[in-house]
């Protein structure tokens, strides 16, 4: 319970939300049952939390739910008890969205005849051309074109039009006549022109075609992200002073300049110097910390390293943890626009920054997958 003195009216609590009056008035009407509210003389006040959850309705609504959905989703999900469920929430709500999406991507089995019949023509087409093709037969959005999948790099609609081209090759029903170039066969044409049936066997048959590569690129995936784990867990276990010379040492490889560790006490909050220039005019300041994984960082703590970068007078930060930065402190660092900079990167992205630029990491095999040279195979 907190003091009388900290309650404040409907009015109050809206204007900090960012709500007109009248709209504040409506949320806090549909949503009575979760927000808390006191009495205080003749008039009805508002606490701490429940400013926390006029704000978290508010993020809800920014992220395109409306009050019966908003409502639904706490009925089912429960109300978030503190920052950390409230994280957990959106994240829910990230992949739920990345689910639907996903689901309205046409899949291998309905690319398959479009891809031929795009072609029929039997001119040869660049795989690029036919890729656009598709996208317009689709009427795929751009949102559905550049979804990818989670933990990876790979776009969901390319990965598929990919596995479609290397079935319908590998089954003869095109064919490469020049890299990256294909053209329809006399099976193809043939394809086409069987009765629905024998059409939907053989793409039956041709789902089951599978290309070593894409297997190869899936166990890829797994090692790396096999790999980001257990780097994750030895820097969580290394000594602090270890740690803030892998920061350096990163940043330094990734190119920003020359890095060094500051003096490890009186740091004034900072813990080492990036220079971008030779003679130091131009500075980044890094702030380093080696948390636990559920040890979140909340904006207080951003807010803390942003004040000592003013005491430096200095314009840019990077703020770098092995555990994960709450939506709050990521709001505040985007909210400080041009005059100051803070970058955050949290531990799945500094894992991922440590293996793009072998640090703390060694190569352990390296495999090379040869092509065909066209170009070779030309008259001169």
């Amino acid at each position: 319970m907190v003091g009388k003195s900290n309650l404040i009216s409907k009015k109050k609590m809206s204007e900090i939300v960012g709500w007109s009056e009248s709209n504040g008035r409506r949320w806090v009407k549909n949503f009575k049952e979760f927000i808390p509210e006191e009495t205080s003389g003749n008039r009805i006040m508002y606490n701490t939390e429940s400013l926390r959850i006029m704000k978290l309705l508010k993020r809800l609504n920014e992220e395109g739910l409306f009050i019966p959905e908003i409502k639904l989703l706490l009925q089912n999900e429960g109300l978030p008890k503190n920052e950390l469920d409230e994280v957990a929430l959106f994240n829910k709500l990230s992949k739920k969205e990345h689910r639907q999406i996903k689901d309205t991507i046409p899949s291998i089995k309905e690319m398959m005849m479009p891809y031929l019949s795009l072609i029929k023509d039997g001119k040869p087409y660049p795989a690029n051309e036919i890729t656009k093709k598709l996208v317009a037969y689709f009427q795929l959005s751009d949102e559905q074109q550049v979804m990818k999948y989670e933990n990876t790099s790979d776009i969901i609609f390319l990965s598929r039009v990919r596995s479609v081209r290397y079935s319908l090759k590998k089954e003869n029903y095109i064919e490469e006549v020049n890299k990256l170039t294909y053209q329809i066969t006399l099976d193809g044409l043939e394809l086409l022109n069987e009765n629905k049936n024998e059409i939907e066997e053989e793409i039956e048959e041709l789902e089951k075609v599978v290309d070593p590569l894409t297997v190869v690129k899936e166990k890829i995936d797994e090692l790396k992200q096999e790999l980001a784990e257990t780097l994750l867990k030895q820097l969580r276990n290394v000594h602090w002073i270890k740690f803030e010379d892998i920061v350096i040492e990163l940043l330094t490889v990734m190119g920003y300049g020359d890095g060094e560790v500051t003096q490890r006490s009186n740091d004034e909050g900072l813990d080492g110097i990036i220079k971008e220039d030779k003679l130091g005019l131009d500075n980044i300041y890094v702030q380093a910390k080696r948390y636990n994984a559920t040890n979140s960082i909340g904006r207080d703590v951003v807010q803390s390293f942003s004040g000592a970068l003013d005491g430096k007078r200095a314009r840019k930060g990077v703020f770098i943890t092995t555990s994960y930065f709450t939506e709050n402190a990521r709001q505040y660092a985007k909210q400080l626009g041009e005059a100051k900079k803070i970058i955050l990167i949290d531990g799945k992205e500094l894992a991922k920054l440590m293996i793009d630029h072998n640090v703390g990491v060694d190569v352990s095999q390296t495999f090379v997958v040869k092509s065909i040279d066209y170009d070779y195979f030309k008259d001169e």
